[in-house]
């Protein structure tokens, strides 16, 4: 949270003072969720010796036994699924067959949608009517268009 202030008074003084909290812009939010979610911690709940319930959250893979995760951590209790493959237990269509594009770094690009395995390319011709022109009294006179593309898809 930010503070963020208001003179009033006459002609720019500052008899008054008005200050309010206010959000980081939400780019800021977003960058930082990002980035804890990156190094999110995998815990696992601690017992308790007699009632064996749950006390406390430790992080399973710690050097030292019994530790705790930090308040800022963003904490896990199981991994996400692997949503690569078809997976009808956890709903995942996979990745097979899906479109990508080939030039592209972010998470359309084949690179990382295909995670890995490649992807085909399709080459198409795609043809229609263009520069149509009518013509007085009934007659529309049209040429024949055509473009090649490509297409790509994850293996």
């Amino acid at each position: 949270m930010g503070t963020d202030c208001k003179c009033h008074g006459v002609s720019g003084s500052c008899t008054m003072k008005t200050c309010w909290a206010t959000l980081p812009p939400f780019r800021k939010i977003g960058d930082d969720l990002k980035k804890r979610y990156k190094k999110s911690k995998l815990v696992e709940a601690y017992l308790g010796r007699r009632a064996r319930t749950p006390i406390s959250l430790v992080l399973k893979r710690s050097k030292r036994p019994h530790r705790k995760p930090r308040r800022k951590h963003l904490v896990h209790l199981e991994r996400s699924p692997n949503y690569c493959d078809f997976d009808p237990s956890t709903g995942s269509l996979g990745t097979v067959g899906r479109k990508c594009n080939r030039t592209s770094g972010g998470t359309d690009g084949c690179d990382l949608m295909c995670c890995g395995r490649g992807y085909n390319t399709h080459q198409y011709t795609r043809t229609w009517q263009c520069n149509c022109k009518f013509h007085w009294c009934c007659r529309v006179n049209c040429q024949r268009c055509s473009e090649r593309t490509e297409e790509y898809t994850c293996k």
